[in-house]
C-alpha cells in the first residue's frame, strides 16, 4: 500500500497536465491581462519560496530583482530596439547578477542578519532606481513596446502576449521543479532542516546557499521583465519593498515549501486586490495584513499544505 505522501507525489503529474490544460484555455474565458498577472506573480513567488521553502534562507529584498529585470528589459527594448525575447533575457541576467552581488554579501549571515541585509540592499536598488533619470524616477518607465517575438508574432495581441507569458511561466516552474527534485535540491533541504550537520557532512553550505540564491534571484527576474513587457511599464512599485512583502504573504498563504502553493497564494492576492481596489481603495492594504494575520494564527501551512495535512490525515491509500 502507497503511504499518502506517495499517493500525493504520484498524482502531480495528472494534476500539472490538468493545470497546463486550463492554462491554454483559460483566456478564451477571463480577461487575459488579468491572467498575465497572476502569472507573473506566481512566478515571482515560486522563485521566492524556492529560497525561502526549501533552503531556508528569509530575504526581504526581493523586490529589488523583481524590479531591476523589469527596468533593464524595458530599457532594452524601448531606447535600444532589441526584440523581446532578448529583452527578457537581459533582465534575467541582470537579475541573476544582482542576486550573486547579493548574496556573496549576505549569504554568510543567517537568521534575522541575512534578512536585514537584503532589506537594506534592496532599499539601495530603490533609491537607485528613483535618482537615476534613465528609470524616470516616480513616473516610472512608460511606453516600453511590446513588440514581435522573433520579429514575427505581434506581442500586441493579447492571445499572443498570454501565451509568451504561459510559456515563460511554465519554464521557470520547470526549472524550480527539476531543482528541487535534484540531488541538489535534497542538499538546500538538508541545509534547512541542519545547517551544522550539512557542514559535518562536508558540504560547502555558503555555495549551495549562494547558488540557490542566484536561481531564484534570475527567476525573479524573469517575472520581472514579463511583467513589465505585459503592462508596458517598470515603476518603483516593483523595486519597493512593499513587492518584497507581498511575495512573502503570497508563499505563506499558499504554503511554504510546497510545489503548488505559491501559485494558490499569488492567484489569491491578486484577484483580491483586482476586485477589491475600485470598493475599499487604500483600505486593501489593511485587508491584506488582516489576512496575512489569519494565515499566521489559523492556517500556518498555507492553503496548500492545510489540505496535504488533510489528506494524509485521511490515510489516502
Amino acid at each position: 500500500m502507497k503511504s499518502s505522501a506517495n499517493f500525493l507525489e504520484s498524482k502531480l503529474p495528472l494534476l500539472f497536465g490538468v493545470l497546463f490544460i486550463l492554462g491554454l484555455i483559460a483566456p478564451f474565458a477571463m480577461y487575459p491581462t488579468f491572467l498575465m498577472k497572476i502569472l507573473c506573480y506566481a512566478l515571482f513567488a515560486c522563485a521566492f519560496n524556492l529560497l525561502l521553502g526549501f533552503a531556508g534562507l528569509l530575504s526581504f529584498g526581493h523586490a529589488a530583482f523583481l524590479g531591476t529585470a523589469g527596468y533593464v528589459c524595458g530599457l532594452m527594448v524601448r531606447d535600444v530596439g532589441v526584440t523581446p525575447e532578448v529583452g527578457i533575457l537581459a533582465g534575467t541576467v541582470a537579475a541573476g547578477l544582482l542576486g550573486w552581488l547579493f548574496g556573496v554579501l549576505a549569504i554568510r549571515r543567517t537568521g534575522i542578519y541575512f534578512a536585514m541585509i537584503t532589506l537594506a540592499l534592496a532599499q539601495m536598488v530603490f533609491f537607485l532606481a528613483l535618482q537615476i533619470r534613465a528609470t524616470g524616477g516616480e513616473d516610472g518607465l512608460q511606453g516600453v513596446p511590446r513588440g514581435h517575438l522573433f520579429g514575427l508574432l505581434d506581442l500586441n495581441d493579447n492571445i499572443t502576449m498570454y501565451y509568451l507569458v504561459f510559456a515563460i511561466f511554465c519554464f521557470g516552474f520547470f526549472v524550480i521543479y527539476r531543482t528541487i527534485h535534484s540531488p541538489f535540491g535534497q542538499i538546500l533541504k538538508a541545509i534547512r532542516e541542519n545547517e551544522p550537520r550539512a557542514i559535518s557532512l562536508g558540504y560547502d553550505v555558503s555555495k549551495f546557499k549562494l547558488i540557490a540564491f542566484i536561481i531564484s534571484a534570475a527567476l525573479a527576474g524573469m517575472a520581472g521583465a514579463t511583467k513589465t513587457l505585459v503592462f508596458q511599464l517598470a515603476s518603483l512599485s516593483d523595486v519597493h519593498w512593499h513587492a518584497s512583502g507581498e511575495v512573502v504573504l503570497m508563499t505563506l498563504l499558499g504554503g511554504l515549501g510546497t510545489i503548488l502553493g505559491p501559485i494558490v497564494g499569488a492567484a489569491t492576492i491578486v484577484s483580491l486586490q483586482t476586485q477589491l481596489a475600485d470598493s475599499v481603495g487604500s483600505w486593501v492594504t489593511v485587508i491584506m495584513g488582516a489576512i496575512f494575520v489569519l494565515c499566521v494564527l489559523s492556517f500556518r501551512r498555507g492553503i496548500i499544505g492545510e489540505l496535504q495535512a488533510l489528506i494524509k490525515r485521511s490515510g489516502v491509500n
